[in-house]
């Protein structure tokens, strides 16, 4: 089953890391990531950019380009791993283990399904 990790964090405290700060945090991430690709468990990976240069198409039609995300919340979404685990403990495991290594951040596990056009969507009773 593939789940996504999500990993929340306030981004005006990511952003007052230093460089060197960054670059120990992400060799930790790293270590945790690497892990996971040699037992073959990780798939894409992405550290998002600032959502100050995010933008949110939402309404009718064509929609509408508002800046910015769309949720206004304290944490936001800095980015992602997409996992391959048989049940969701499993999951919470590895993102344990990547809260380890940034122990100030939020990390959600949620369900995923593949969106493979013209194939069913996988039942939302699985896992």
């Amino acid at each position: 089953m593939l789940y996504a990790i999500l990993a929340y964090h306030e981004e005006e405290v990511v952003e007052s890391w230093t460089k060197e700060e960054d670059a120990a945090l992400m060799d930790e991430l790293l270590q945790v990531n690497d892990r996971l690709v040699e037992e073959k468990h990780l798939g894409p990976a992405a550290r998002l950019g600032s959502t100050q240069r995010a933008v949110t198409l939402r309404g009718k039609g064509d929609g509408m380009v508002i800046d910015g995300p769309f949720a206004e919340t304290k944490e936001q979404l800095l980015g992602f791993y997409v996992v391959d685990f048989p049940t969701l403990e499993e999951a919470v495991a590895a993102a344990r283990d990547l809260r380890k290594a940034n122990p100030t951040a939020v990390y959600e596990i949620r369900p995923i399904s593949l969106f493979i056009p013209g194939a069913p969507l996988a039942s939302s009773d699985e896992g």
